[in-house]
């Protein structure tokens, strides 16, 4: 896992998402493109405290994962954080990238709130997501997962 990195992304401008874009709208996802327009618009700016944005980048230095913490817009209780915008390319899945990316959004997840919550709808996800501890409930408003912190 040497050749990859972690790392927070602090502006979406300088990271090039066009291949993680194409190909997750290829796969039927439109989430990373609502990522980029909701970065323009200034609508999501993941700069709030207890929000970012981490990427994992091969020894190139290309993009091959990303995801997103923000603080849950749906709930109304505090300490609520949203896992949002998790993609790994095709090429690179199964093989612990997701799972080294989740590991580090759970860390920081934990220095801001009580519960992580997030929403998916398909079943290998589901899969990945409960193998982390998270139970599948929609005790939480549009979300299908939560973990206690």
């Amino acid at each position: 896992m040497e050749e990859f990195k972690v790392k927070q992304i602090k502006n979406l401008f300088y990271v090039d998402l066009n291949q993680l874009v194409k190909e997750s709208k290829e796969e039927g996802f439109r989430f990373l493109e609502r990522l980029v327009n909701d970065y323009k618009k200034g609508t999501n700016n993941f700069n709030k405290p207890g929000e970012s944005l981490y990427g994992v980048f091969n020894k190139e230095g290309v993009l091959i994962a990303i995801g997103r913490l923000n603080i849950d817009p749906f709930s109304n209780q505090q300490k609520i954080g949203r896992l949002r915008r998790f993609y790994v390319t095709r090429d690179y899945r199964r093989n612990g990238l997701g799972r080294l990316l989740l590991k580090k959004i759970i860390c920081d997840a934990k220095n801001y709130y009580k519960v992580l919550v997030l929403h998916t709808d398909t079943e290998q996800a589901d899969k990945f997501y409960t193998s982390f501890g998270f139970l599948k409930e929609n005790r939480y408003p549009k979300s299908t997962h939560c973990l206690n912190l």
